[in-house]
Formats: C-alpha cells, structure tokens, sequence
C-alpha cells in the first residue's frame, strides 16, 4: 500500500514541499512506494514555489481511508489533521514544533522532532549523503522551504544548522538567497485576491487557551499596507470564522517582514485583555504594533495569556 505523506492543514511552504522531498526519499532512496498529498490549498508563497521549481501540485486529500500508512510532517497536533487520523496507520513523524498529545500509532514508529526551524532542515540531516541523488527540484523546494520558515534569517526560531543548510542548497543551485527570498515574500504578499475569511484562515492554527480555543492565524508580508487597508473588513469577518470553526476568537498578526514586527488587530476586550497580558502592550485602538514580534511558534503562542 502507498505510504501517504502530508503536513497540516492551511499547508504554508513548509506543509507543502516537505511532503514532496520525503516522499522522494522513500521513493527513490527507501524503495517504499510514497505520494505526497495536501490538507487544503496551499497558500500563495507555496503555490510560487511549485511554479518556480516546476513541480507537480500535489494531491489535495478529501478522504484518509482507513489502514492507510501515513508519515506525518511539520505538525504532530491531530487538531491540525484528517479528522480520522487515529484511523491511519502512523509509520513516522517528522516535524519542528512542541509535542501536542493526542495522537496514538498501532506500534512503534520513528519519531524525529528538533528543535530547528523548519522541517525541511531536519529532513536534511536525516537524508544526508542521499542528498546528491537529488533532483534540482526537491533541492529547491528544501531551500524554500526554509527561506520561508526562517523569514531569510530573521525569525528567532532561525538556528546555524537552517542557515548553513540553506547556503549549502543555494551554493549547489546556484541560487543568490536575497534575490530568490525577495521573490517568495513578493508572491506570499499578493493576497488580493483572497477573502477576509479565507486570509484569517490562511496560516492558522488552533489553540487552547485556559480552556478558551483560540484561532491564531498569521500573515508574514513584505507589504503590510493592503493588508491593514482591510483591518475593518478582516475583524468584521473574525465572528463568523470564529463560530464556523468551534472558537472563541480569532487572534490576527500581519508580520511586517523586512521591519521585523506585528500588528495585532484588536476587535474586541478579549483581544484587547490578551495583548495586554501576553506582550505587555498598551492598547488605544483597533490594533498595537509589537515590535521584534515574528514568531508564531517562539513569540507569540508560549506567550499567550488571559
């Protein structure tokens, strides 16, 4: 049977192309017959990565059958998973953020958690001599992978092993970091075409919060402008997302990449309460700026407060 590999849903560039890579490792290193699959339309930033690398969108998944085999990549959450996970039989687990109890496998498995910044790094490492039968395009979707994890450097999560990983892949591409990484932020910007409801629900993840679940969603830009032109319209949107996905508020932070900053939109006096008690901001309107704020997974969730 087919060894199913996919991320979370909401798939971010990491999400999408650590699938492909692993599943070429156990394709055509590992001999064991593997197909990368989605959990949801991958965002923008990913969808430039398949162009540029030329690669094949991969499956997006709308049925997890029973029995089938599953690696599991850059989450180990069953909240960010097929609904029927526990029906899978879960061979592996590759990922990069903290441990979420919840997920129970038929036997023992590989589990290969770090803490790095990307997941791309840790497949990396785990692939080793390997990588030089690599094609161009998995060596590529590794690279942007971790350009976009890492903020090209500038997130805290950022380790010496992501970047020297990244200068080692960009070195054998042939690739300048800046000019590719300017790309990819470009692409990841251009949200226009997007609803309020599907921006709140582009790069989210669900959590809990003393018992109150909380939507966290994210989006990293290099053009905040736009986005903040439409804060009415994405708080209004909060409400309605909130309720059709079973929470009790939506938490939005529009990262301005290239001045290493959040703004978090403040709706309501929960938000307001959480700004204040999570960052130590004071709150005089519908948003505060927090500076030095770029992680989700090292500044924003283990800081969160009520």
């Amino acid at each position: 049977m087919t060894t199913l590999v996919f991320g979370h849903k909401s798939p971010d560039t990491d999400s999408t192309g650590s699938p492909i890579i692993w599943s070429w490792y156990l394709n055509e290193i590992k001999g064991v017959p593997a197909k990368a699959v989605l959990l949801g339309e991958p965002n923008t930033e990913a969808l430039f990565m398949l162009d540029h690398w030329k690669l094949e969108k991969p499956e997006i998944l709308t049925n997890l059958a029973a029995d089938t085999p599953v690696v599991i990549v850059d989450t180990n959450n069953p909240a960010e998973l097929p609904d029927n996970i526990g029906d899978a039989d879960i061979i592996g687990i590759i990922d990069h953020h903290r441990l979420v109890a919840g997920l129970e496998t038929r036997g023992p498995i590989e589990i290969n958690i770090q803490p790095l910044a990307c997941t791309a790094t840790i497949m990396y490492k785990m692939i080793g001599k390997h990588w030089a039968q690599a094609p161009r395009e998995v060596k590529g979707a590794a690279l942007s992978c971790i350009l976009s994890d890492t903020l090209e450097f500038r997130s805290p999560t950022t380790t010496d092993q992501d970047r020297a990983v990244a200068h080692a892949l960009a070195e054998d591409l042939g690739v300048d970091i800046a000019i590719f990484a300017a790309d990819m932020f470009a692409a990841k910007s251009d949200v226009s075409a997007f609803s309020e409801a599907q921006l709140l629900r582009m790069d989210s993840k669900e959590f809990d919060l003393d018992g109150t679940g909380l939507r966290v969603s994210v989006l990293e830009t290099t053009s905040p402008a736009p986005l903040l032109a439409r804060k009415d319209a994405l708080m209004a949107a909060m409400p309605g997302v909130a309720e059709e996905d079973g929470a009790a508020q939506v938490l939005l932070f529009i990262v301005d990449i290239l001045n290493e900053e959040a703004t978090l939109l403040v709706p309501n006096d929960m938000v307001k309460n959480i700004a204040e008690k999570s960052f130590g901001a004071v709150i005089s309107g519908d948003s505060v700026v927090l500076p030095g704020i770029m992680s989700r997974k090292k500044q924003i969730i283990p800081n969160l407060a009520m």
